[in-house]
């Protein structure tokens, strides 16, 4: 169990950064730009949320496996293909926070930055993230947490190699298998408290963002 849990934090260790920041862009571009085809890409971003997991990680097999280019880095059933699994189903709960984090920011407030002279990253920095960060750490939150429980994407492109590519979702099911469900029940319950830590953590950070806003 010990190594499905390192690697299961090795897989969120990845996984958040990119949240972070794919999340948050395209969030803010689908909130703040409009361009031909806006509503294509916002649903083509929020399918894999209405996709069941067997399809998702049947559309990555296929990618990772047959795609020119790619396929020759084989990442199939490796670790960086359990890292970038749990991003598909993950990244629209991220966008989507993020996108209803910036349209909820007053334009009003950006637009007097900008006329006393400040720059668009400085703008965006100063003014519109705090405004939009508390909509950006339940995102991450939320997404972290599914990335976190990954199971059948991770499963279909990574397969369930203990040591390698098995992380605590995947350990469980493997406990089930062999009947041994006092093991499975442990990681099961350890499983949910690093989810639990990682919400708590984040309504903290919440209350340290609203105490400087106030």
């Amino acid at each position: 169990m010990n190594a499905a849990f390192l690697i299961s934090l090795k897989v969120l260790a990845v996984d958040i950064p990119l949240l972070l920041i794919l999340g948050t862009s395209l969030g803010w571009l689908l909130a703040r730009r409009r361009f031909p085809g806006r509503e294509f890409v916002h649903l083509l971003v929020l399918l894999p949320i209405a996709l069941p997991p067997s399809v998702l990680g049947l559309y990555m097999l296929i990618l990772l496996g047959r795609a020119p280019l790619i396929h020759d880095l084989g990442l199939l059933f490796s670790f960086p293909a359990a890292a970038m699994a749990p991003l598909l189903p993950a990244l629209p709960i991220m966008v989507q926070a993020a996108r209803s984090g910036f349209l909820a920011v007053d334009e009003g407030l950006e637009d007097a930055a900008r006329t006393l002279g400040s720059g668009e990253l400085s703008v965006f920095y100063r003014v519109t993230f705090p405004l939009a960060r508390r909509f950006l750490l339940a995102g991450l939150a939320l997404s972290s947490a599914r990335a976190l429980g990954d199971f059948g994407v991770t499963l279909m492109i990574a397969g369930n190699m203990p040591g390698r590519t098995q992380t605590l979702p995947l350990y469980i099911f493997s406990r089930v298998e062999a009947l041994d469900l006092v093991s499975a029940h442990v990681a099961a319950v350890l499983l949910t408290f690093v989810g639990i830590a990682s919400l708590v953590l984040v309504r903290a950070l919440e209350g340290k963002s609203h105490e400087r806003l106030a």
